[in-house]
């Protein structure tokens, strides 16, 4: 048998000292211990960062859009229906108004005396609307009829001294030409007047005169 082989008894010798190494250092916890695998973790929640940003965002524009509808109904409502209701059309309106009204109080004929006095009543309104139907039945009725009195007014000039979305006043040059079966020869005079305009149902309607 050559040298270099090893018994089966030696072989042992040799392995055994590992295999009690192996023991003692069981026996003193060298060791390591198996380690639990770690528990699993719920995934992370998304970052709600964004959607918290679109909602301040879209909360924004809402309010932006609310803000500039309030100030378009304010800037129309208080300054443009304002000046649509003070501006040189509505003046127009007014003055116009003024003039017709005190054309048809100063004009009338014996002839037609009562459809003369209806229409200039459409012109009026409040007090002194009233005052005109208790003049005109008391005193102008009989006057015009008895005598015949025939007046004829126009304006000469006029202008809007006054305005306000709701009420007016106009001053304006009136020359009337009076005629009667006392007087045959037309009689002209001049005067002045200021007219108090006030609007109803759209309409400018004088609630009061008087001259100047």
């Amino acid at each position: 048998m050559s040298t270099d082989q090893k018994s089966p008894s030696e072989a042992v010798e040799i392995t055994e000292p590992e295999a009690a190494a192996e023991v003692e250092e069981a026996a003193n916890g060298d060791t390591p211990e198996p380690t639990e695998p770690p528990e699993p973790t719920e995934p992370a929640e998304p970052k709600k960062t964004g959607k918290l940003w679109s909602r301040i965002g879209a909360g924004v524009i809402v309010v932006l859009l609310v803000a500039s509808i309030g100030l378009s109904a304010w800037l129309y409502f208080f300054q443009y229906r304002a000046d649509q209701q003070t501006g040189p059309e509505a003046q127009d309106t007014a003055l116009r108004a003024a003039k017709d009204g005190t054309i048809a109080l100063l004009s009338y004929a014996p002839e037609t005396l009562d459809k003369d006095l209806d229409a200039a009543k459409t012109h009026l309104t409040g007090d002194f609307l009233n005052y005109y139907t208790n003049f005109t039945d008391q005193v102008v009725r009989a006057a015009a009829k008895q005598k015949a009195v025939k007046t004829t007014a126009t304006i000469a000039r006029g202008a809007i001294s006054e305005m306000q979305p709701d009420t007016a006043k106009a001053l304006l040059f009136v020359n009337q030409i009076t005629m009667s079966a006392d007087r045959q020869e037309p009689s002209a005079t001049s005067s002045s007047v200021l007219v108090t305009l006030t609007k109803v149902n759209d309409s400018w309607l004088i609630s009061a005169f008087d001259p100047v």
